[in-house]
């Protein structure tokens, strides 16, 4: 009969595609390793995995018994969770946050969380969009905090609030774009805009608002953080679309960047908490989701406030 052990010891082969690097990640020893999988194919009578000099390739055995070993894993996780968080807020939880978010809304979060749920023991991890999601999908974070539009496939998304995008440079920058009269996302020239590396949602949706597709070759993505960019158009390199959520932290950290707000309707984002659509709808969902929320309401009220 098949284990659970084995089957997330053949996932993680099958990931890593090699044995050494699946030892790694699931924490043993590569013999070990070795012989797990071996005894699976034993079990089931047929070669799972062709075992090459510096790679390993699956058989079409192997294909059909990791699509249903990574079914029946995500299954178990699922039920782990459901038991974990049945009372509410209180247990193991993992949740995942986008690096564009996550420096703003937690701490703020994380205060609340903690006075409302004493015995919770709260993970979170940091990472970008595409990744969060499919650690969703797969049952290692039972959820996440993203930012909308992204396509969500067997996920239930459960808005926060709402991130207006501010147009973020120089103070001279910003008078010169505004000498006749206040620009909209569209007017503003691509060879101007600084954006965050690709794989960053933000990055995406900010070229979504401007107009501008991807392959635009005069569009400079290459900063890492929004503390980049925030240093960098505060000295006058250029321009670029700023979160509300991060104004007031940016803006303490870069106190020669000026803002300006769009005219109405403003470009914006819906800051989201994500879970699987196969979890349980719970108590401990929509309180998390209630307590992020407060969170975030109240950043975006002293964001108002300052810009």
């Amino acid at each position: 009969m098949l284990t659970l052990k084995q089957m997330t010891y053949f996932v993680a082969l099958a990931e890593a595609r090699s044995f050494s690097g699946a030892a790694e990640r699931v924490h043993v020893t590569q013999p070990a390793l070795s012989q797990q999988i071996k005894e699976m194919e034993a079990t089931l009578g047929t070669l799972l995995v062709e075992r090459l000099p510096r790679d390993i390739r699956l058989t079409r055995a192997g294909q059909v018994v990791l699509d249903r070993s990574q079914k029946i894993l995500g299954m178990t996780r699922d039920l782990e969770a459901e038991i974990r968080l049945s009372k509410g807020l209180t247990g193991r939880l993992t949740l995942g946050v986008i690096p564009t978010i996550a420096p703003y809304l937690l701490p703020r979060a994380l205060t609340r969380i903690k006075a409302a749920a004493l015995d919770l023991d709260l993970r979170v991890r940091e990472a970008q969009t595409a990744e969060l999601i499919a650690d969703v999908s797969r049952g290692q974070l039972d959820a996440a905090v993203i930012a909308l539009p992204y396509d969500t496939p067997g996920l239930l998304a459960e808005p926060l609030f709402t991130d207006h995008f501010l147009l973020a440079g120089s103070q001279s920058r910003l008078d010169a774009l505004t000498a006749q009269t206040v620009p909209r996302p569209t007017d503003l020239s691509p060879d101007a805009l600084l954006l965050l590396d690709e794989g960053h949602c933000l990055a995406d949706q900010a070229l979504d608002v401007c107009g501008v597709k991807r392959t635009h070759q005069t569009v400079d993505l290459g900063a890492s953080s929004l503390a980049t960019l925030c240093g960098l158009v505060a000295q006058g390199f250029g321009l670029t679309l700023l979160p509300e959520i991060a104004l007031c932290s940016e803006k303490a950290a870069s106190p020669e960047m000026a803002v300006l707000r769009f005219p109405e309707p403003q470009p914006e984002r819906t800051v989201a908490l994500v879970r699987r659509q196969s979890t349980e709808a719970k108590a401990w969902f929509t309180e998390l989701a209630a307590l992020l929320s407060e969170a975030g309401e109240e950043l975006m009220h002293e964001a108002r406030e300052r810009g």
